[in-house]
Formats: C-alpha cells, sequence, structure tokens
C-alpha cells in the first residue's frame, strides 16, 4: 500500500495541495463520536479544515468469509463515526471534507466462487445469493457509496504472484473514477482558499 500513499500524495499536490498539508505517517488521528479519535491511512489539513480522509484497506486470503464481514463493519463503523463527529463540530467551520475508501483484494480462484448464504430465520439480500466474495466486497463499496457514507470508493483486485496483474472488476469503483472525485475535492478546496 505504500506505492499507492505516494500514488495518491502526487495526486493530491498535482491538484494545488501544498505538501505540508497532506499527513501520511504522523498526525492521522481525526476526532471521532463514538471513540476519542480514529487514525486514518491518510488526510490533508489545510488552513485548519479538514480537507479529505482515506482508508486504504487490502485483505489477502485464506480466511476471506470472516475478513468480509470484519472490513464491512469496520468501514461502515469509521464512516458513521466521522461524520457524527463532523454534524457535532469537532471539525469547527470545516465544509463537508471528502471521504474515501479504497479496497485491494487478492485475486486468487477462491474469491471468486459463490459463497453460501446463511438464512436459518430470515431471507438475505437476494444481491448476496451465489455471489463471491469480489462480488460482495463490489456491493459493499457501491453501497458504502450509495448511502453517503463515503465519497467514492475503490474496488482494485491484484494477483499475488511477481507478475502481478491489477483489475478493476466494477466500472463505478475504478482507480480513475476514485481519482476523479478526490482531484475534484481537492481543487475546489484550492480555489476557495
Amino acid at each position: 500500500m505504500g506505492a499507492l500513499e505516494v500514488l495518491v500524495v502526487d495526486i493530491l499536490k498535482e491538484a494545488g495541495l501544498d505538501h505540508l498539508a497532506i499527513k501520511t505517517r504522523l498526525g492521522l488521528e481525526l476526532p471521532g463520536f463514538y471513540r476519542p479519535e480514529k487514525k486514518w491511512d491518510l488526510i490533508v489539513v489545510s488552513a485548519g479544515h479538514l480537507v479529505c480522509a482515506l482508508e486504504f484497506k487490502s485483505q489477502v486470503g485464506p480466511s476471506f468469509g470472516n475478513n468480509f464481514n470484519n472490513r464491512s463493519e469496520e468501514a461502515i463503523g469509521n464512516a458513521v463515526d466521522i461524520w457524527t463527529a463532523y454534524r457535532e463540530g469537532r471539525f469547527g467551520t470545516s465544509p463537508r471534507p471528502f471521504l474515501g475508501y479504497f479496497f485491494l483484494l487478492e485475486d486468487c480462484p477462491k474469491v471468486h466462487k459463490p459463497v453460501k448464504v446463511v438464512e436459518p430465520h430470515f431471507k438475505t439480500d437476494p444481491v448476496f445469493h451465489g455471489a463471491s466474495y469480489a462480488e460482495r466486497y463490489e456491493v459493499l463499496c457501491r453501497r458504502l457509496v450509495l448511502e453517503r457514507n463515503y465519497d467514492a470508493a475503490c474496488l482494485t483486485l491484484a494477483t499475488n504472484e511477481l507478475d502481478t496483474k491489477v483489475s478493476h472488476p466494477a466500472d463505478d469503483l475504478t482507480f480513475d473514477r476514485f481519482v476523479v472525485e478526490l482531484q475534484a475535492t481537492a481543487r475546489k478546496f484550492v480555489k476557495a482558499t
């Protein structure tokens, strides 16, 4: 994920943000509502305003089932926590910041096989019936944006080989779309200051 971090920093600088405003190693804690603070993977704080906060998450096998549930709960919880803190004024009078979620999933046969759903009492959402872990992550990322938990999400699959192959299974969750949304927010902020 280090290379991704460097790339995103370059993208933010190209959009006009001062490199000193972009935090990647230290000073990544932001206040929460349900907890004192949460350490994000990359944030931009400029002129006393929170411009953006990004999460970079990944998952490799073999335990995709438990990890999917944990990653889902974490993504949803982090979003609810920061947006509630924002509503409660923890970030002063900052305009609404950009919240981004980037997920890198190991591309291997197991993530493409249909996964059984367990329905002892009630039926699950039909979208999950016969869905693989890759498809479940696609649903998660899409719904995180649909519900405005995050302004943009990216789902990237990559093989764990020397000659790594990278793909984006969903047109609405590509890295390019993620970058367009992020740059728009950065440029809007730069223009306003």
